[in-house]
């Protein structure tokens, strides 16, 4: 089986580190990707590895568990984790990138790469072994009942993206730069007063939104909830959410609510609003966030949109390593196992190929088991024991705990840390 050519459906997160990673083991591979011939709604670009929400991977530090599962993927030559880097733009503790320059690197990679071959078309049913699926959370049409097939209908929620305004058209004289806690000045801030902030809320809970098929009573993703459903839960819960000014005091006060833009290029140009996923209606996004302060005039290079996820119930097929209980050479990748984020999906696709390369050679697939971050959530997606399986971000919760008590968190979390990263270490000579 080492000279068998493996098919790769989506050139996305996890099917680009899918591809490059069972490539640079020696193993042809096959890559097919819709675009440029059909986007879904959601996508704008025709580059591989587009980022169609935020432009952060979150957490760079050790003592979050997103920022632990970059460090394992970093020791495992990640390609994804390692273009982030070289197109890293200023984020405070978190790792952001230079949306357009992120994915052409990883574009140009791919393509170049010598056992990669790239083929532009959709695939409209599920491919024959050995194959890896990450065609993604936007999956539909034909493939989508081919997948749904296999468990009695996929599941869904719904994810939603912020606006990102261009940096020329803000009033600067109301912004001001601070990274939370004093690390930095990364980030543009958006002081509100206490009527400032009222105003902006009546008119976000009362602004329409998109129509959306079955929205009445939508599955949605708590880490992606759209701004204007968050705000219907109180009329102080953005102060707790995205517009909480904790850490971002100015002048020696701390505003009543402060509204953060991160950077969204490496030349600062564009800026994104951090937690302002939504669904509102275009013209109700300018007018609504254009009372944010400083951004009264903002241009809105790209709005908010919110779209349909759809995800397997992974417990009942996959195993801990991504691949079909019932086809061990069939694997399926990314955030349609279950996994929920960017460096998530990423990792699920590393996995998988890892497994599937062990497997071709005739040898038992690696267990990064769930004391370390990239093998936590392949066990958590495989062995979900609750009746309402969700999609799931790395988290600390998801991992094997210590067994001695650590009082303090912060210390707890970095001897597991330690733990991990030295299991991977261990590891790596037989990946």
């Amino acid at each position: 089986m080492e000279s068998a050519r493996v098919r790769v459906v989506g050139a996305g997160l996890a099917g680009c580190e899918a591809a490059f990673q069972l490539a640079e083991r020696g193993i042809a591979v096959d890559l097919y990707e819709m675009k440029p011939k059909r986007k879904s709604p959601a996508h704008h670009s025709d580059a591989f590895c587009e980022l169609v929400c935020s432009n952060s991977l979150r957490s760079d530090r050790l003592e979050n568990a997103v920022g632990l599962l970059k460090a394992e993927m970093r020791l495992l030559g990640s390609l994804v984790i390692r273009i982030a880097d070289e197109t890293r733009v200023p984020a405070g503790g978190a790792l952001a990138v230079d949306r357009d320059g992120f994915a052409a690197r990883v574009t140009q990679v791919i393509r170049s790469h010598p056992n990669i071959t790239v083929h532009g078309e959709e695939i409209t049913a599920i491919p024959d072994a050995p194959a890896i699926v990450a065609t993604g959370p936007l999956t539909d049409g034909a493939l989508a009942d081919e997948i749904g097939k296999l468990s009695g209908g996929a599941l869904h929620f719904y994810d939603a993206a912020a606006p990102i305004v261009s940096c020329d058209s803000l009033d600067l004289s109301k912004v001001y730069r601070a990274s939370r806690y004093g690390r930095g000045d990364d980030y543009l801030n958006c002081p509100f007063t206490r009527d400032e902030y009222f105003a902006f809320y009546r008119a976000l809970i009362a602004a329409e939104t998109a129509e959306l098929h079955a929205f009445e009573t939508p599955r949605v993703f708590e880490g992606c909830m759209p701004v204007e459903v968050m705000a219907k839960r109180g009329e102080m819960t953005l102060c707790f959410g995205p517009l909480k000014p904790v850490g971002l005091e100015t002048g020696g006060k701390m505003p009543f609510a402060v509204a953060q833009l991160r950077q969204d290029d490496k030349d600062g140009k564009l800026w994104n609003i951090v937690g302002f996923q939504t669904n509102l209606k275009f013209g109700e996004q300018k007018r609504v966030f254009g009372m944010i302060p400083g951004l009264e005039h903002a241009e809105f290079v790209r709005y908010g949109v919110m779209h349909r996820n759809t995800f397997l119930p992974s417990p009942k097929l996959l195993d801990f390593d991504y691949s079909m209980r019932t086809n061990p050479l069939l694997y399926f990748a990314g955030q349609i196992t279950g996994v929920e984020g960017y460096v998530e999906s990423a990792s699920s696709g590393l996995a998988a190929a890892i497994s599937l390369a062990k497997r071709l050679k005739g040898e038992e697939p690696v267990d990064f088991t769930d004391r370390t971050a990239i093998g936590a959530l392949g066990h958590y997606v495989s062995g979900y024991c609750g009746g309402d399986f969700q999609p799931m971000n790395v988290t600390f919760g998801i991992m094997e705990g210590l067994s001695e008590r650590v009082r303090s968190k912060k210390e707890r979390y970095g001897k597991i840390a330690e733990r991990a990263l030295k299991i991977v270490k261990e590891l790596q000579t037989n990946c």
